[in-house]
């Protein structure tokens, strides 16, 4: 049975981290943001404490992509979804499961931030980085490692939230999780990086996988992608692509034309060929009113910004899509359920008849560090063998991190990391991230001190309530 505890305090400061290079995604180009770290301290039932640590950057215009408002007004959403989660969990004075107590407050955080005109996707990024830190601390609490935590079912996740599903089925799933220990990177080619790069990164980094930003104009979308395939095509690279829209397409007549320019357009057959699958193309709020129709049936597509609870992905299976995004900046028990639902409906048919529906790995821009990896921790339950990564290519490294943070995580997980150019960085050796490390300790995944971090807070957001 899944340990009981009550959530004593919740605290978190920022840091700010500036980008090595711009990175523009859909309508905004991003040069910099904070990078949150949340601490989580439970108690169980004898009185023992554990104090438990999640990162996430604070990304501006992309969980609300609002024209009204201001890259920071977005991100002061994202603080404030923090401090309505804040206050729902330590509310809670009963002892419960670390799912419980995510199920108690998941639904209320929503309907909170909703109030406050706070969407969805921003919404859920309170209660997604509180349940990080608690998972972290219950690990600890208990001397276990994340893979076998969730083999278990420590956290006692279960299907009350998730009712297409049952408790049995998500139970299966984790027990038959075999992590993997290396995860290929997919490079991300934002609409500001030159294409002439391409054949450089992969000399460097090994590089075959490629996430290929879309602008939601389609003649200009062929053309770039037309560039970028006659560039990995002289490297003579064995590639695969995905294409990411960032809700971009403003209708489906426009995602048609996509489409046609992919299907027919000579100079786009062999990436044709290469395409693994099309992300978040239509904006949010057409998502659930516009079924994919042919485009659908002709590329396999997935959701991502899109996602917003718990219903999301059930429904965007009867409108064409496959996929799902997975993203710790979405939450852990999400995704876990989209796992357990895709491994189902891949066995067994779906509303869409018997078709191969899968989670994939996506990235916001995850820092080197915690933030990391725990994302990969999560992929590599999963089984997702490669994974967009920004962090490495648009910040690169610790920027912004004491020196000393830095290197205890370069001595702690030197499968992941490396010195370079004096400083310590993510390790890419031919096209993949070992992750070996992120194993065989207690937590989630980080074999670093959660109060090694904390100590470098001047002003922490705290709150208790033991």
């Amino acid at each position: 049975m899944a340990p009981k505890f009550r959530v004593c305090s919740l605290d978190w400061f920022e840091r700010p981290v500036v980008f090595r290079i711009p990175f523009k995604f859909g309508a905004v180009t991003v040069t910099s943001a904070s990078q949150l770290f949340l601490f989580a301290e439970i108690e169980a039932g004898d009185g023992r404490r554990s104090l438990g640590a999640t990162a996430e950057l604070l990304v501006p215009k992309w969980f609300n992509k609002d024209p009204a408002l201001t890259p920071d007004q977005t991100v002061d959403q994202l603080r404030r979804a923090l401090t309505i989660a804040r206050d729902l969990y330590l509310a809670r004075q009963s002892a419960d499961t670390a799912f419980g107590h995510h199920a108690a407050c998941h639904a209320d955080a929503l309907s909170a931030c909703a109030r406050e005109t706070i969407p969805g996707l921003a919404a859920a990024f309170g209660p997604a980085q509180i349940d990080k830190a608690i998972l972290d601390a219950l690990l600890r609490a208990h001397g276990i490692d994340v893979f076998d935590g969730w083999r278990g079912n420590i956290a006692g996740l279960d299907a009350r939230l998730s009712p297409d599903i049952d408790d049995a089925a998500i139970a299966a799933y984790l027990q038959s999780r075999r992590p993997l220990s290396r995860i290929m990177v997919r490079h991300t080619v934002g609409m500001a990086d030159p294409v002439e790069e391409l054949s450089d990164i992969h000399r460097l980094t090994g590089c075959r996988y490629f996430k290929l930003k879309l602008s939601g104009h389609a003649a200009a979308d062929a053309d770039r992608l037309a560039l970028i395939a006659a560039e990995l095509d002289r490297a003579a690279i064995d590639y695969r692509v995905t294409l990411d829209a960032n809700e971009q397409y403003g209708s489906h007549d426009d995602l048609t034309a996509l489409g046609e320019a992919l299907l027919r357009q000579a100079r786009l057959a062999n990436l044709l060929q290469r395409l693994l699958y099309v992300e978040q193309p239509l904006p949010r709020d057409l998502t659930f009113s516009t079924p994919l129709g042919e485009f659908g049936k002709s590329f396999a597509v997935i959701v991502d910004e899109g996602e917003s609870d718990y219903e999301t992905f059930p429904k965007a299976i009867t409108l064409g899509y496959c996929g799902i995004s997975s993203k710790t900046c979405k939450g852990i028990y999400k995704s876990l359920v989209n796992g357990a639902r895709a491994a189902r409906w891949s066995a067994s048919g779906n509303a869409q008849g018997n078709v191969q529906v899968f989670v994939a790995g996506e990235d916001l821009t995850c820092q080197a560090g915690l933030a990391v990896q725990q994302d990969l921790a999560l992929l590599a339950l999963h089984g997702i063998a490669h994974s967009e990564r920004n962090g490495h290519h648009f910040v690169g490294g610790f920027p912004g991190t004491p020196p000393e943070e830095a290197r205890a995580f370069l001595k702690a997980h030197p499968d992941l990391y490396e010195e370079r150019d004096g400083a310590v960085r993510l390790s890419i050796r031919d096209g993949a991230l070992a992750i070996g490390s992120l194993g065989g300790q207690p937590g989630f995944a980080s074999a670093i001190d959660p109060a090694l971090i904390r100590s470098a807070s001047k002003t922490p957001a705290a709150a208790s309530g033991c």
